[in-house]
């Protein structure tokens, strides 16, 4: 991962009355004398009827975009007074996710943090939430801000799989443990890493095929696989042995354990976009994992990893009301 230098927050509602997300990429700007700017997408539409009239819709347009201007101002004048450099932009854009991503690309900024929205996430390989198509879709590592809790020398744990076992790019992990030993290094916090291998059950379909000394031979080689490939993995990061968790489990199990376990606040991971069958079929770690995680979620994508969306705002969206018989 590159060096933060420019850090968008994603302001969802500049009217609240907290804001983790902001106070959070404002510890991480003061952390990686980062530039901070705050971006707010206008995906609300306006509704068209028979007595609208263009100049009206306009200036509606107009008001609207002004009076969030201000609010995201005011949130600016606060955190200047900290010696922060601090920018403010607001577009009508929709929807609000490929807003950030075409808004983040356009200004090069180097990490995105948006709050994670609050109701529950189900049903993660068929509903499009914006939390999710947001990671998907951007190319830039995102922090998903789950709780209000500030940084104070936070534990990161780096979540990799130097065995590829997900089909991920091996290049993935780099940009993993990159991204962590970046955060952990500016916010002054320890480093974890964790790799989560799955071993063969033990179970009547396993040992009609093998037996006991087979099957606990097999596991063996498999975890003796998996610490080398681990230690391999997080070599030039310098994590001591007792900070490099190994796990018999499921990523998803494993990862949250581990999180727990160690007072983690932000876990690291990356994730590679799917869709189609294939998606359905393997789903994705980091989206069962927004729920279920009692911290901060980094996501990063692999280099050379691009968005499909388009790159030219869509601008206002203008709806016509029902029609009601």
């Amino acid at each position: 991962m590159r060096p933060i230098r420019r850090i968008l927050v994603a302001v969802k509602d500049p009217a609240a009355r907290t804001l983790p997300a902001v106070q959070k990429a404002a510890q991480l700007a003061r952390a990686c004398g980062a530039h901070l700017e705050l971006f707010h997408a206008i995906s609300t539409p306006l509704y068209v009827d028979a007595y609208s009239y263009q100049e009206s819709l306009r200036q509606i347009e107009r008001d609207i975009h002004s009076n969030r201007h201000a609010q995201l101002e005011a949130i600016a004048r606060r955190l200047r007074t900290k010696g922060l450099e601090i920018s403010v932009n607001v577009q009508w854009d929709y929807p609000a996710y490929e807003a950030i991503v075409r808004y983040a690309t356009r200004t090069r900024a180097n990490l995105i943090v948006a709050e994670c929205h609050a109701q529950p996430h189900v049903l993660p390989g068929l509903l499009h939430l914006a939390d999710w198509e947001l990671l998907r879709s951007s190319p830039i590592a995102v922090l998903l801000v789950k709780n209000s809790r500030p940084y104070e020398r936070p534990v990161i744990l780096a979540a990799v799989d130097p065995g590829h076992a997900l089909a991920k790019p091996a290049r993935l992990d780099g940009e993993i443990l990159s991204a962590a030993s970046q955060i952990a290094g500016a916010l002054r916090g320890p480093l974890h890493a964790i790799h989560a291998y799955i071993p063969l059950p033990e179970e009547p379909a396993s040992r009609r095929l093998l037996s006991a000394a087979q099957l606990e031979e097999i596991n063996a080689q498999t975890q003796t696989a998996a610490g080398s490939n681990l230690e391999r993995a997080t070599r030039s990061t310098r994590i001591p042995k007792s900070r490099r968790h190994l796990l018999a489990s499921h990523p998803i199990t494993a990862i949250e354990e581990t999180a727990r376990k160690t007072r983690s606040a932000i876990v690291v991971m990356g994730a590679i976009s799917r869709s189609g069958v294939r998606r359905l079929i393997f789903g994705n770690t980091a989206e069962y994992l927004l729920d279920s995680l009692p911290c901060d979620l980094l996501v990063v994508k692999p280099p050379g990893f691009s968005t499909r969306m388009s790159k030219v705002s869509r601008g206002v969206k203008f709806v016509a009301p029902p029609a009601f018989p």
